[in-house]
C-alpha cells in the first residue's frame, strides 16, 4: 500500500486532478464490509494533508465497527451533475485501500471517534475526452503504477 504523498510524487498531474474532484464537494461515499461480508455504503468526509488522506467516524457508528473489524474500503468522490457542456464535466474519482487508525487530533471534541489515514491500493479517474465522444480512464495501482486508457 502507498501513501497519498507517494502517488502525488510519482504522478503529480494525475494526483492533482483526483484531489480536485474529491474536493469539489463535501460528501463522499465510503464502502465498508459488514460482519457477514456484504457491502455497506455510508457518507463520509475526506481531507487531504500534505502527505495523506484522512477521515473520521463517529463513535459507535456501524461503519466504524466495520473498519475496525476489516480495514478494507473504497471511497468515491462527490457525485456532481454534468454541466450543460459535457466537456466541462470534472469526471469522477475513486480509490480503494485500507484505513489505518491514527490518534485523534489533540483539539477534537470527539475523543471516542475513530480517526484514520488511507493506505492506497488503487486510484481511478474517469472523465470525458475532448471531443466528448470517448471516456478517458486514468488509474494508478499498487505494483502496476499509472495507466491511461480510452473507451468509445
Amino acid at each position: 500500500m502507498s501513501t497519498w504523498a507517494e502517488i502525488a510524487t510519482s504522478q503529480p498531474e494525475f494526483a492533482r486532478r483526483v484531489r480536485h474532484i474529491f474536493e469539489a464537494g463535501t460528501n463522499k461515499t465510503l464502502a465498508t464490509l459488514r460482519r457477514d461480508g456484504a457491502p455497506r455504503i455510508s457518507a463520509t468526509e475526506l481531507e487531504f494533508t500534505e502527505t495523506d488522506m484522512t477521515l473520521g467516524m463517529m463513535a459507535d457508528s456501524l461503519k466504524l465497527a466495520d473498519v475496525r473489524r476489516d480495514a478494507r474500503v473504497a471511497i468515491h468522490s462527490p457525485t456532481l451533475e454534468p454541466p450543460a457542456d459535457p466537456v466541462d464535466w470534472l469526471g469522477d474519482a475513486k480509490l480503494a485501500g485500507r484505513l489505518i487508525e491514527i490518534p485523534p487530533p489533540p483539539d477534537t471534541p470527539y475523543p471516542d471517534a475513530g480517526f484514520f489515514r488511507v493506505d492506497v491500493l488503487e486510484v481511478a479517474l474517469t472523465y470525458l475526452g475532448d471531443p466528448a465522444d470517448h471516456l478517458v480512464i486514468e488509474s494508478w495501482h499498487e505494483g502496476r503504477g499509472y495507466q491511461r486508457r480510452t473507451r468509445v
